[in-house]
């Protein structure tokens, strides 16, 4: 067993104040972002979609949050997520910004986050909208490592270091919760949820590859790099969330 501690929900809360006051230095220029239309041309289409996902309003996530802190008496989870929305909110601001500077329209609608946004507003469990929350943050790393490495724009790179330095403390956060919920099932129970996220997580990784492939291919992911790496950081995660990883008291 792990030494590793759930992090109280207060630590949380304390995390994302001192983040939002600390972020990284934007290289923003008066006359675009140091890429042309033949750099963006393969990411284009693809960014504008990430940053309509990126834009959600976050009202059911926060209402489903509501109902968990009132339900187990923790009032300051909801104040965790409002941030964990803010923050999420300002990376879409930062692609907002990106794309506005390099000429690029902003998407009103994309098949891709229709989808995951539909899903989403018929979830009102905690545990089941997390569950695909923490697949699509383990799989925006790989989006914006494969985004950073695609353009030589110092804008663009920034900006995806800024949201993949954010990303992996929402991997954590999710994770933590997930052990929290799946603290007291038995054994049996847990291996059979991790046969549904398994089962998920393939759905998620083809949708996000169908969606992104020409982005991701720019960025050097061939489908089958794309895998390889999206099974070794979603099994990373799947051990975050095992609560036998953790000591309880």
């Amino acid at each position: 067993m792990s030494e590793r501690r759930v992090r109280s929900t207060e630590e949380w809360l304390d995390y994302f104040q001192r983040n939002a006051a600390r972020q990284r230095p934007i290289p923003w220029q008066t006359n675009g972002i140091g890429a042309g239309p033949a750099e963006l041309a393969p990411i284009r289409r693809s960014l504008q979609a990430w940053q309509l996902g990126e834009t959600s309003d976050g009202c059911h996530l926060a209402a489903s949050a509501d109902r968990y802190a009132t339900a187990t008496g923790d009032p300051a989870y909801r104040d965790v997520i409002d941030l964990f929305i803010r923050e999420e909110q300002r990376h879409g601001a930062l692609l907002g910004r990106i794309l506005d500077d390099a000429g690029i329209p902003r998407r009103q609608a994309d098949w891709g986050d229709t989808l995951f946004r539909r899903l989403r507003h018929s979830i009102t469990d905690i545990e089941v909208w997390t569950t695909p929350v923490v697949m699509v943050e383990t799989l925006a790393m790989i989006y914006y490592n494969a985004i950073r490495r695609a353009t030589g724009s110092p804008v663009l790179r920034a900006v995806c270091a800024q949201i993949l330095a954010d990303e992996v403390p929402h991997v954590q956060l999710q994770c933590e919760r997930l052990a929290v919920l799946l603290h007291n099932r038995s054994r049996t129970r847990y291996h059979l949820t991790m046969l549904t996220h398994r089962v998920l997580f393939l759905a998620v990784m083809l949708l996000v590859w169908a969606g992104h492939h020409r982005a991701l291919r720019a960025g050097g992911y061939t489908w089958a790099h794309y895998r390889q790496a999206a099974y070794a950081k979603m099994h990373r995660a799947w051990q975050r969330m095992d609560p036998q990883r953790y000591v309880w008291t």
